[in-house]
């Protein structure tokens, strides 16, 4: 009986944190229709959330600081591409299409770290995993609906497709961090170098940091600004994490990243309830091959046959992160 009630916790938990993460797209949209950038957004939701979680970080590295500093090169590189790199991406991505379709175009990540350790490591993927694969990318045609009359913006789509390499960088890295590094250290550290660097490379110019502090327009309604800020810092990003590392800790890491697929249906859904916004049924036919196609990748890492000798994909979220602070 206790081990079924920590079972549904931890279930309740990974839920949690897949709904609140597919809050962001959604939070984010009504920034940069304000006049956000991008980037900004970004900035201002990593740099948030990496203070938020500042005391449990020094907290979990008492006494251990000289891990984080011998990791200090992973950290930055995961805080570049995996952090900055993978929302920028996705933020500019809800730009131009709607939020279901850029988080799908971002979802493909996954297939490509299968293609990055096939060309990489020499890891040759297995029939069911080439099966997945090509799901996906069917999957993708009917997302793009390129036969259909409302053309998707290519801008649109290479932005998904850089969050895309942005998630896949999470991956591979998130498979190497060093297994003495605290989770929360890890994430918030990351989180805090990919503010640092937007926030460099707009004070010379590299990068759009425009910002609007007034009202606001979320779900049909005048609000202030502040209201989706703390929605992404907050919601988006520190509740669904937090969330994440409790089911991580009571599923594995590899059931909860089977119930952090769910994200996309959130976000699919929060985006209609809120923007009215429905991807058309060719798009939602793409979106399920999509999503098969990852099952069908992560069901073929679990049966991997020996860890040794085929290395598994990454699950998101991996003990050591328990969590992807997107």
């Amino acid at each position: 009986m206790q081990t079924q009630r920590s079972a549904g916790v931890g279930l309740g938990l990974a839920l949690l944190s897949a709904a609140t993460f597919g809050t962001s797209g959604t939070f984010a949209r009504s920034l940069i229709e304000a006049g956000w950038s991008a980037e900004a957004a970004v900035a201002a939701r990593v740099g948030i959330a990496a203070l938020l979680l500042a005391v449990p970080t020094v907290l979990a590295l008492r006494g251990r600081w000289h891990v984080l500093r011998r990791n200090l090169s992973s950290v930055g590189l995961f805080g570049l591409l995996a952090v900055a790199g993978a929302q920028v991406g996705f933020f500019n991505a809800v730009r131009y299409l709607p939020i279901g379709v850029a988080l799908l175009l971002e979802y493909l990540g996954i297939i490509l770290v299968v293609f990055w350790m096939w060309a990489r490591h020499g890891q040759r993927p297995r029939r069911l995993t080439l099966a997945g694969s090509a799901a996906a990318m069917v999957g993708l045609f009917f997302v793009l609906d390129l036969t259909g009359s409302d053309r998707i913006d290519p801008v649109g789509v290479l932005w998904g497709l850089g969050a895309a390499v942005g998630l896949a960088a999470y991956f591979v890295l998130s498979a190497r961090v060093d297994e003495q590094l605290p989770s929360v250290a890890m994430a918030s550290s990351g989180m805090a170098v990919g503010a640092v660097v937007l926030l460099a490379l707009g004070a010379f110019g590299a990068l759009p940091l425009r910002a609007h502090f007034g009202d606001v327009v979320f779900a049909g309604e005048t609000v202030s600004w502040l209201v989706p800020i703390v929605g992404l810092s907050l919601v988006a990003a520190v509740i669904s994490y937090v969330a994440g590392i409790g089911a991580a800790r009571i599923l594995g890491a590899r059931l909860s990243s089977f119930v952090g697929l769910t994200e996309v249906l959130f976000a699919v859904l929060f985006a209609w309830l809120f923007l009215g916004e429905l991807p058309v049924p060719v798009q939602l036919l793409g979106g399920a091959l999509i999503i098969g196609g990852v099952i069908l990748v992560r069901i073929d890492e679990l049966r991997a046959p020996d860890p040794a000798v085929a290395e598994p994909l990454p699950s998101r979220p991996e003990p050591a992160l328990a969590g992807w602070p997107r």
